[in-house]
């Protein structure tokens, strides 16, 4: 490929990706399926790029940028947040992941007369809600900020509880323990292993900053804290995305932890107030760090998830996306069924939801990034009898976000009085900039 007209593919996809976020407001499409629908265009259709050139990089480039969007996630939300609604997210993301792969796996046994173990492996791939699609689209659509947390948490919680079961069920079907009683022990350990190693690497971190920040690059550190983090918390045979999203939590709430415990006498701040004190320049100093890690991650989770969702929609075989399609419809339906099922099963937990709100939630269940490296990784632990899921997963993908294209636009009935709460809630606008 011309070097030129490669830097100016990748000027004018960072172009494209920009409108697509932007437009996110107006349209109400995912701009995931813009990116996708883009690199199915430049490569099967058009073949104006070669996708083998880059298909070493698609794993490298989905780990990557989910790693960031968790860390970035984990950096927004306020512990206040997380402990009013954890329970209701838990559940939410428990259940329906369950329920889904339960589904999705039912389906494709039938479909495909796969054993109930290679039918499961698809369904943990295919079952969990994306943060990396609903984060960004959570950030641009009016919903009140109780239903937006309870579905950020569950997002959350769904990437650890799909790597956790990939990964067993790999173990498993190369010949590993199946006995429940060591599963759930690999679980629940590399559960606590990944939290509290996420947790003291961002207290330290949080010690570190202070001194840091005044240096150049201070914000090129911190990005490789993060990965110091993944890494050596996947060396220890922990859940690393999950200590990933911890550290990020941690760092950005253990600040106004210290000034509630009066460790850090500088500034006041209670811990359970989601609005900070402001000292005489009008922002705390770990305020402003803060905003300027999530301005400095968030931009580069931008950028490779970009190219990450450009390099899948390119490397899809044409042929294939068309045979599994009604697989992909069929795989959809075990999804929305299994997500209506849990919605009205916890209408119980959040009975301060509306109608309206709860379906939005049925509606809310878009499968991106996780999707497609679990896929991938599948099929590299497992060989050629799964060379259909990630172009099975490339359809789900499509249809899930088209899914959430249906709900975005449903939201705009919701009442006015429920946006104006949002504002009254956070303080900002509804649909931040």
């Amino acid at each position: 490929m011309d070097l030129t007209f490669f830097f100016a593919l990748l000027g004018g996809l960072l172009v494209l990706a920009f409108i697509a976020n932007r437009l996110v407001r107006f349209t109400r499409v995912p701009d995931v399926i813009i990116l996708m629908v883009t690199g199915v265009v430049i490569g099967p259709v058009t073949h104006w790029v070669n996708p083998d050139i880059f298909r070493g990089a698609t794993h490298g480039f989905g780990e990557l940028a989910l790693i960031l969007i968790l860390f970035e996630g984990g950096l927004d939300l306020k512990l206040r947040e997380i402990l009013r609604h954890f329970g209701a997210g838990f559940f939410l993301s428990l259940s329906s992941y369950v329920l889904a792969m339960a589904a999705i796996a039912g389906a494709c046994r039938f479909a495909l007369h796969f054993s109930w173990l290679n039918a499961l492996l698809v369904g943990a791939v295919l079952g969990c809600v994306s943060s990396s699609i609903l984060f960004p689209v959570l950030q641009q659509i009016d919903l009140r900020r109780d239903v937006k947390v309870t579905l950020m948490v569950e997002a959350s919680l769904g990437d650890a509880f799909a790597v956790l079961a990939v990964t067993t069920l790999l173990d498993v079907a190369g010949g590993a323990s199946a006995a429940p009683k060591v599963i759930a022990w690999s679980l629940v350990s590399s559960m606590i292993l990944a939290i509290a190693c996420g947790m003291l690497a961002g207290m330290l971190w949080s010690y570190l900053l202070p001194v840091l920040s005044e240096e150049r690059f201070w914000h090129v550190l911190t990005f490789a804290a993060v990965l110091l983090v993944y890494a050596g918390v996947h060396y220890l045979k922990g859940n690393d995305l999950v200590s990933v999203l911890f550290f990020g939590l941690t760092l950005g709430n253990f600040p106004a932890v210290r000034r509630r415990l009066h460790l850090d006498e500088s500034t006041g701040s209670d811990w359970f107030n989601e609005v900070p004190v402001k000292n005489s320049s009008g922002r705390a100093p770990d305020d402003y760090h803060q905003d300027q890690m999530l301005t400095f991650h968030g931009e580069l989770a931008f950028l490779l998830r970009t190219f990450f969702f450009v390099l899948l929609g390119m490397l899809v075989e044409y042929s294939g996306l068309r045979k599994n399609l009604r697989l992909g419809l069929l795989c959809l339906f075990a999804i929305l069924l299994a997500r209506t099922l849990i919605v009205q099963a916890g209408r119980i937990i959040w009975r301060s939801f509306s109608g309206l709100e709860c379906e939005l939630m049925i509606w809310f269940v878009p499968r991106g990034l996780i999707t497609a490296v679990l896929g991938i990784e599948v099929v590299q632990g497992r060989g050629t009898s799964f060379a259909f899921l990630p172009s099975l997963a490339f359809a789900v993908i499509l249809l899930t976000n088209f899914a959430l294209l249906i709900g975005s636009i449903r939201a705009r009935n919701l009442p006015a009085t429920e946006v104006e709460s949002t504002q009254a809630s956070t303080g900002e606008p509804a649909i931040p900039q």
